[in-house]
Parts: structure tokens; C-alpha cells; sequence
């Protein structure tokens, strides 16, 4: 029994390891929204992961009743897999951990915020949500 289940250990801590490095191309991603957010704010002083799950888990008004947050689609739990508001299609999971690929491809992320914060709040995000919103689920 031991011998099965100290390579399944490895594998998941492996997994586990690969996930919570940092990617390049997320953190490429977040100094781009770090050095916008500083030109629209001096006194910005970073993102906070705090202010990113308030943003995730809302409610908020202004945007369309149905999505005042983005658990609204994507699930409380940002881990697990979400589903389209209306068509009901399958949304894979927000968290970086259950999804090491998200917020890697500046132009899929940018169209993704276009969309859903006019959506969820109304307007478009600034650059210190989207970092903060990044920065919370980096963290999941």
C-alpha cells in the first residue's frame, strides 16, 4: 500500500510546486498593469489579494443583476469550474492552481476583462483590479 501511495504524494506535491511558481508571462502581465496603475494613481502602492477576492466574490452594483459578481459564472470557489450565466456552458476554473495557464495570454485576459467588467461592474476595470483581481487568484 505504502509503495502506491508515496509516488501519488509525489506527483500531487510536484503538481503542487509547478502551479505556485510564478509564469513569466503572468508576471509580465501584472508589471504592465502595475506600471498603468502607478501613471493613473502615484500613490498606488501595489496589488492586494484582499481587494482581487472582493472583487471575485462581489456583489456589486452597476452591471447587469444576473452577474453583480464574478462568482456569479465562475463559482464562490475559484478552484472549481464555473458555468455560463445564460448558455450554461462550462467555465474552466479561475484559480491558478486548478488552472496554471490563466492569465498567461495578455490578449485573452484583456478581452476577458472587456467583456465581463462592463458586465459585473458597469464599467470597465481600472489596472489596479485587474492586478489585484490576478493577485488573488495567482494565490488560489
Amino acid at each position: 500500500m505504502i509503495r502506491f501511495v508515496l509516488p501519488t504524494l509525489a506527483v500531487f506535491a510536484v503538481g503542487a510546486a509547478i502551479a505556485a511558481a510564478p509564469n513569466p508571462a503572468r508576471t509580465a502581465l501584472l508589471d504592465g498593469y502595475a506600471a498603468q496603475a502607478k501613471a493613473q494613481s502615484p500613490a498606488f502602492a501595489g496589488f492586494s489579494a484582499e481587494r482581487g477576492r472582493a472583487l471575485y466574490l462581489g456583489p456589486h452594483g452597476g452591471g447587469k443583476p444576473e452577474t453583480n459578481a464574478c462568482a456569479a459564472c465562475h463559482t464562490p470557489d475559484p478552484t472549481a469550474q464555473g458555468r455560463h450565466q445564460r448558455t450554461g456552458r462550462g467555465i474552466e476554473p479561475m484559480a491558478v492552481s486548478a488552472n496554471p495557464k490563466r492569465f498567461t495570454d495578455p490578449a485573452e485576459v484583456e478581452k476577458r476583462f472587456d467583456r465581463d467588467c462592463p458586465n459585473v461592474l458597469g464599467r470597465a476595470c481600472t489596472a489596479q483590479e485587474k492586478g489585484d483581481f490576478i493577485t488573488y487568484l495567482a494565490g488560489q
